[in-house]
C-alpha cells in the first residue's frame, strides 16, 4: 500500500496559485512579477523557484520566467477550487459580503479538508463560479477557459456583459457595488478619458445613470460582447 501524498506548505501553494494567475494565457511568469503578486522579495522567488522546479512542480524558462508543469498545474488548481468554493459558501450559507470573503477564504483554504470542501460544495449544488464571477475548477482538476477581452479593450457606444471581477480588494468591490458593476449586468461604454482617464460608461438599460472606472479597474473587469448572459 503506498504511502498518502503529502500536503504542501501553505507557502507553496500561494506560489503555485500565483503562477497559474499569472500564465492563464499560456505566458511563462517573470520572477519579478511574482514577487510583486506575492508581496515578496525577488531573491525569496528565486530561491523558491529553484525548490520548486526541482520537485517538479515549476519549470523555468531561461530569459523568460516560470510555468507550471502539469503536476505543477493540478496542484494550482487544487487551491483554487479550495478558494472559490470557500467565498461561494461563505457569501451563500453564512452571509458574508462578497467584498469580505477573499481574506476569510485565503486563512481557511490551507487549512480545510478535502472532505469538508467537498462537503461545501455538494451542499452549493457544485457552483461552477464564484461570488465574483470566476470559475470554480472541478474535483478532477478542469477549469472553464477565461478568454474574454477586458472592460479596458472595449470601445465607445460598445455594450457588453460583465463576466468576472476582481476580488482581492474589498474597497474595490465596495465601490463596484456601489456602482451596480457585478457579473452579468450589461454595460455601455460611453467615454475614454484623455490618457489614462476614467472610463465613463452606464450600467444596466438606457435610462440608466452613466458613472466612471479608472483605467487600471477596467483592465481586470472581463467582459463578454454583446448581450451575452
Amino acid at each position: 500500500m503506498s504511502a498518502p501524498v503529502p500536503r504542501l506548505s501553505p507557502s507553496v501553494e500561494d506560489y503555485l496559485k500565483a503562477v497559474f494567475a499569472l500564465t492563464r494565457r499560456d505566458e511563462a511568469a517573470a520572477t519579478s512579477a511574482l514577487a510583486e503578486s506575492l508581496g515578496v522579495q525577488p531573491s525569496s522567488v528565486t530561491g523558491m523557484v529553484k525548490r520548486l522546479a526541482g520537485d517538479g512542480l515549476l519549470e523555468h524558462v531561461p530569459y523568460r520566467g516560470v510555468s507550471l508543469t502539469d503536476r505543477g498545474r493540478h496542484e494550482a488548481l487544487r487551491i483554487l477550487r479550495r478558494h472559490r468554493v470557500l467565498e461561494t459558501y461563505l457569501t451563500e450559507r453564512l452571509g458574508f459580503a462578497w467584498d469580505d470573503v477573499h481574506d476569510e477564504a485565503e486563512r481557511l483554504e490551507h487549512a480545510a479538508s478535502d472532505r469538508l470542501i467537498e462537503a461545501m460544495a455538494d451542499a452549493l449544488g457544485d457552483p461552477s463560479h464564484d461570488p465574483h464571477g470566476a470559475p470554480i475548477p472541478t474535483a478532477s482538476g478542469e477549469i472553464e477557459p477565461m478568454d474574454f477581452p477586458s472592460l479596458a479593450q472595449c470601445v465607445p457606444g460598445e455594450r457588453v456583459t460583465v463576466r468576472a471581477v476582481p476580488d482581492e480588494h474589498g474597497d474595490e468591490l465596495r465601490a463596484m457595488e456601489a456602482r451596480g458593476l457585478r457579473p452579468g449586468v450589461r454595460v455601455t461604454i460611453q467615454e475614454w478619458g484623455h490618457g489614462d482617464g476614467p472610463v465613463t460608461i452606464r450600467v444596466g438599460g438606457d435610462g440608466a445613470p452613466t458613472t466612471t472606472v479608472s483605467v487600471d479597474l477596467a483592465r481586470r473587469i472581463l467582459v463578454a460582447q454583446g448581450d451575452e448572459p
